[in-house]
């Protein structure tokens, strides 16, 4: 069933879960996570990078997403993940997204509020969901992390700009971490409580099942796994002899490892309650 961002994040709301959103590269990485979904009649997101949204890649993914979408009789979201600009989010929305967020959280906090307010107001046009970010989430090699994102900075950001998601720095970053981050649960719970958008946490990946679970309970509605869908991907693949049997039944098994990858996700997040 196809949901917009918000209708599927005021689910997670509701029912006091997250709903995980895997990053998708291709159709084994898609065809894994909607098995999941599936088999455990979850709520899920399906994102794509901006830089797929702007190749082929995105062109033809975007058609077969959108009929997996209709076919399955759990909620399912479409999403631009990291989108670099409008022209990037008018695009996705052409594709068929119901969500799209922008990322311009490297610009200072009033620009960011702008750019973001006029984005949000073209979204909601066509009943698109709406993610923005504050605070910077970073890669697991940059030198130095961003502070935390502060309550008061969050709670007029939310009210100026009209959000649905927002996106927090909170002790994580994209990629894969040399020793595992220990989050800010206190800070996700004050935001939590004092705006009204719903809460995502990137970096997911490699983040402890323990911190995972805080963070949900603290307030965090959708956590982004986008490292560890590669990674499940090409584990999978590394244990086949790709030349034993024909493209088609190898990638099979493939998809079988993303699968079984998002099955544990979407346990951990608590989503199997709908």
């Amino acid at each position: 069933m196809r949901y917009s961002l918000k209708e599927i994040l005021d689910l997670a709301e509701a029912g006091s879960f997250a709903v995980p959103a895997f990053n998708v590269y291709n159709l084994e990485t898609l065809m894994g996570v909607a098995r999941a979904a599936e088999e455990t009649k979850a709520p899920i997101i399906i994102q794509m990078y901006s830089r797929l949204f702007d190749t082929d890649t995105g062109r033809f993914m975007a058609p077969v997403i959108r009929e997996m979408m209709d076919d399955l009789k759990t909620p399912v979201a479409f999403h631009l993940d990291h989108g670099v600009g409008i022209p990037e989010i008018m695009r996705a929305i052409r594709l068929g997204t119901t969500g799209v967020m922008l990322d311009v959280s490297t610009l200072p906090f009033e620009e960011n509020i702008k750019i973001t307010r006029e984005a949000v107001a073209l979204a909601k046009e066509v009943g698109v969901g709406f993610e923005g970010e504050l605070g910077h989430i970073g890669s697991t090699k940059d030198e130095k992390w961003a502070d935390y994102t502060e309550v008061s900075d969050a709670v007029k950001y939310v009210d100026e700009t009209g959000l649905d998601a927002l996106a927090i720095m909170v002790g994580t970053a994209h990629g894969k971490y040399a020793k595992a981050p220990k989050l800010a649960i206190d800070r996700i719970e004050e935001i939590h409580n004092n705006t009204k958008a719903h809460l995502v946490l990137h970096g997911g990946s490699g983040v402890p099942d323990d911190q995972i679970k805080a963070a949900v309970n603290a307030g965090i509605r959708k956590i982004n796994f986008g490292t560890d869908v590669c990674y499940a991907f090409m584990d999978g693949y590394k244990e086949l002899d790709p030349y034993s049997a024909p493209l088609d039944v190898t990638m099979s098994k493939v998809a079988e490892r993303v699968k079984e990858f998002a099955l544990e996700k979407i346990k951990l997040l608590g989503a199997c309650k709908v």
